[in-house]
């Protein structure tokens, strides 16, 4: 009999028709599957095509460790950065960057944000909103490329029609193809020098290496061609620019630049938080100013990829990289779930917290029922949460914990992240059976949300609540738990019903 699976490789599955950069993944499958044979790995493979396939995945198999080479899904790069929280719930080490990472990195805007709040350079630029006309750039000259603000693998970058050399008509029509093709917000930023750097960095041994830098050879580019590496450069067999922008690796960088490079790639890998590996690009100025285009969080192994060859050219094989990854992986794998959290309780016994299961229906139901707080209409939208966590899970956007004493169900905690945040999550419903109140149920209930977000990556907790008298001593719980009354609504709810949103910052590393 073989042995069980240690690592569950797991993949989007490209769809028929597609385009060429969702179809790469296979090579990147093919090449990790070579690197774990030769490790002597047992694994399993599995191709998905949505977050629920990702999840009911995960969760049939033993491997603490989930290699992740899922890039993107039909419904968007978004879900698929959930891939990563999925596994860390259901208690597997992941391959890669935290869903954080990756779902800031795959927005160009907050990425540069981010990365100038950190004091790394970017370029300057002008986001413009779908329907709005382009506002007045920075100061100084062009050219200006144009791009969408939320795409990857260089998607929608056309060299012919992406870079202008002057605001107008010319740049108000690559807005607007941006708008009509990929229905989102255009980036408009200053297009720096004529050179650019590729740095690939692997975490390995418990430090991170950068690989040797490599710069794209645009040499055989006329004086007319914008020198970018564009959609059809990476993955149009049939273009120019496939077959005439070879990587020199190293690149012909004195050593003094070189130290800077590295320092700027270092720089942006810590200001995105990333982790396991990843590949900053940069533009080098004519006047030897470096600015950062992108952190690329999940890069393309394929063999042909840049960072595939920066690790040959640093000395590692494709099997020395995936030790090194699936050893990161292991080390963050997830602490086994501790024992149900006690507290002491007036009644007989004490509060034991565990997660929601699918007999707890009826009993959590009968919960916010007895709970008397809740109008009809907001029992009716706990009952749809209750049974979207049932059915779905993580996949959509739930976790839900039950709280028992004397053997009976008395309370129910749901919580998530927030959508288009950064490890920001919500405890969307914490309730208690008016019976049980005063006996610390909905305190334990909420020390085991805090513990249980942590260890998804979450940095903060935000719960709103209404400032009718009802939740006097639901707004007073959460200050004596640690929540700041951080802002207010007026009448959101109602006439005389105002929104509190409470908020509390985890510790790191919590």
């Amino acid at each position: 009999m073989g042995r069980e699976p240690e690592v569950l490789l797991l993949y989007n599955e490209p769809v028929v028709g597609g385009l060429a950069s969702e179809a790469g993944v296979l090579a990147e499958v093919a090449a990790v599957r070579a690197g774990l044979e030769l490790l002597g790995l047992p694994y399993r493979e599995a191709g998905v095509r949505t977050l629920e396939e990702a999840l009911a995945t995960v969760a049939v198999g033993g491997e603490g460790v989930v290699f992740n080479l899922v890039e993107g899904f039909a419904t968007g790069g978004e879900d698929a950065a959930q891939v990563v929280a999925v596994a860390a719930g259901l208690g597997r080490g992941c391959t890669g960057n935290t869903t954080a990472c990756l779902a800031l990195t795959l927005d160009k805007v907050r990425t540069k944000g981010v990365l100038r709040e950190y004091g790394v350079p970017v370029p300057d630029g002008v986001v413009v909103a779908m329907g709005e006309a382009v506002p007045p750039l920075p100061a100084g000259v062009g050219p200006w490329i144009v791009k969408p603000v939320a795409t990857d693998a260089s998607e929608g970058i056309d060299a012919e029609r992406s870079v202008v050399r002057t605001a107008g008509p010319e740049l108000a029509a690559a807005v607007a193809r941006v708008h009509r093709d990929f229905r989102q917000a255009a980036l408009v930023e200053r297009l720096a020098g004529s050179r650019e750097l590729n740095v690939s960095l692997l975490e390995r041994g418990g430090g991170v290496e950068v690989l040797p830098l490599a710069e794209i050879d645009f040499s055989a580019f006329g004086p007319e061609r914008p020198r970018i590496v564009d959609y059809a450069a990476k993955w149009d067999v049939n273009a120019f620019s496939y077959h005439h922008t070879p990587r020199l690796l190293p690149a012909p960088l004195d050593a003094a630049l070189a130290e800077r490079v590295r320092k700027v790639a270092r720089a942006a890998w810590q200001a995105v938080g990333c982790q396991d590996y990843a590949r900053v690009d940069l533009r080098l100025s004519d006047a030897g100013d470096l600015f950062v285009l992108e952190v690329n969080a999940n890069p393309d192994l394929s063999p042909d990829a840049g960072f595939v060859a920066a690790l040959g050219a640093a000395g590692l094989a494709m099997a020395d990289f995936v030790a090194a990854v699936v050893d990161n992986a292991r080390r963050r794998r997830p602490v086994a779930v501790p024992p149900p959290v006690e507290a002491a309780a007036s009644g007989a016994g004490g509060v034991a917290v565990r997660p929601l299961e699918r007999g707890d229906r009826d009993a959590v139901l009968e919960v916010v029922r007895r709970a008397a707080v809740f109008r009809l209409d907001e029992q009716e939208i706990a009952r749809e949460v209750l049974d979207d966590t049932l059915a779905r899970g993580a996949a959509a956007g739930y976790y839900g914990l039950v709280a028992r004493l004397a053997g009976r169900i008395v309370g129910w905690a749901s919580y998530g992240p927030i959508p288009c945040t950064v490890g920001a999550y919500d405890l969307y419903w914490v309730v208690v059976d008016k019976a049980a109140r005063r006996q610390r149920v909905a305190s334990t209930l909420i020390a085991e949300v805090e513990r249980q977000v942590g260890a998804l990556g979450g940095r903060l907790i935000a719960i709103e609540t209404s400032s009718r008298p009802a939740y006097t001593a639901a707004r007073a719980l959460y200050g004596r738990c640690g929540y700041a009354d951080a802002a207010r609504v007026a009448e959101l709810y109602g006439p005389g019903d105002d929104k509190c949103v409470f908020v509390k910052h985890l510790p790191a590393g919590r």
